[in-house]
């Protein structure tokens, strides 16, 4: 497949959540030949009917494609698109070719681990420190993901990447952007401290399309601006 299927692309996106991810992903795929639409989260956008009508879950990230026959898609989980891209653009060599082998087995394993087990604990860290309510939030949810995640998680990554530059072995992979997503959010929360992590963000933020997705980062703020009742329109 080249960018030549595609009659257009367009992700909806904001600063350093989840869609930086796809953001990345498409970088490394597409270069710079996509659209990205803004939706400011912590303005409410995401509830607009509209918007609602594509993505019932009201987050991001979304994203459209028009193939150049006139079919249309839509994506809404971040390491579905992730792992799509990897595999539509086989030349970029940013997964292991599909097949019944040990090196795709355990890139679909970190990709997926990535995406569901660790984000849900740094998701829980999140939205008790910064997102929900202050009446809502529980410290013993954060104290409980923040030790799973010390204990359990940092040792299974650091154990990688003491062997290797990447998380899957001496090469780049799409599975890096999802784990490195996390391991960029996890640092952000005070995790991840050690050299071994410090040197895996440095190596993939050497790439420039990590530096093209990540570009707005600095936009981001943890604690999402509250009304006057003490809520949020962004409540995870």
């Amino acid at each position: 497949m080249s960018r030549s299927d595609f009659r257009s692309i367009r992700l909806y996106h904001f600063p350093a959540s989840r869609s930086a991810r796809a953001k990345w992903a498409l970088h490394e795929t597409v270069g710079d030949a996509f659209e990205t639409l803004p939706l400011d989260l912590y303005a409410g956008a995401q509830y607009a009917p509209e918007y609602l009508a594509k993505n019932p879950n009201h987050n991001v990230p979304l994203l459209e494609i028009e193939f150049a026959d006139g079919r249309q898609m839509r994506m809404i989980e971040s390491s579905a698109m992730v792992l799509f891209l990897a595999d539509a653009f086989p030349e970029k060599n940013l997964a292991p070719a599909p097949g019944p082998s040990a090196e795709r087995a355990d890139y679909l394993q970190m990709l997926q681990f990535a995406g569901s087990p660790v984000d849900m604990m740094l998701w829980q860290i999140r939205i008790h420190e910064h997102v929900l309510p202050k009446d809502e939030r529980d410290a013993r949810t954060v104290a409980r993901y923040r030790g799973k995640f010390v204990k359990e998680i940092e040792p299974q990554l650091a154990a990688r990447l003491e062997k290797s530059p990447f998380i899957c072995g001496a090469a780049f992979t799409a599975a890096d952007i999802m784990i490195g997503h996390n391991v960029g959010w996890a640092r952000g929360y005070g995790m991840c401290r050690q050299d071994v992590f410090a040197a895996y963000q440095s190596r993939l933020a050497a790439r420039p399309a990590f530096r093209a997705a990540f570009a707005d980062a600095g936009a981001f703020k943890p604690e999402p601006p509250q009304r006057p009742d003490g809520r949020t329109l962004f409540n995870g």
